[in-house]
């Protein structure tokens, strides 16, 4: 058990360790303004913006006790989350490892920065999708994932009671 758990643990060290690395890149990139907008493709810029709110850039606050009552709040659901890991297995257990991970990119960063740098822009045309990291990705698809699991769980279950 306690060797499944080192294992889960380092899981989101990396997970934390890729998110800081592409951050850390993208913000070392930057000019003096902390601004930095590359052309990679078509589809896809890296455009560093802070964000202070929470995902997407929702809930952005001017004023430090907002801020911070969203820090401690977001904390309180990452204890949560871990405790929802140690209690699961496979799959599912996977799927909050890559929640867990991600979250503490991010808090890391409203801690350290009083904010989340996010460089990630998808877009087409004209239309622009949020701009995200590396840990919304990750939060992104444990979240997908744990989705995937309750329908797939429920149409299972359904299927054993006829």
């Amino acid at each position: 058990m306690l060797k499944k758990n080192l294992l889960n643990f380092f899981l989101i060290i990396v997970i934390f360790c890729i998110d800081r690395v592409s951050k850390f890149l993208m913000i070392q990139s930057s000019n003096p303004y902390g601004d930095i907008n590359i052309n990679v493709t078509s589809f896809l810029n890296l455009n560093l913006i802070w964000n202070d709110g929470i995902a997407f850039g929702l809930f952005s606050f001017d004023q430090n006790l907002y801020y911070n009552m969203l820090t401690v709040f977001i904390c309180l659901i990452i204890l949560i989350i871990v405790w929802l890991m140690l209690n699961s297995r496979g799959f599912e257990q996977l799927s909050f490892i890559m929640i867990v991970g991600g979250s503490l990119g991010n808090i890391f960063d409203r801690f350290y920065y009083s904010a989340v740098p996010d460089f990630i822009d998808i877009h087409f045309n004209n239309y622009h999708w949020f701009i995200f990291n590396v840990a919304d990705i990750f939060i992104t698809l444990g979240i997908m994932f744990l989705i995937s699991i309750e329908i797939f769980g429920l149409k299972k279950k359904k299927n054993e009671n006829y």
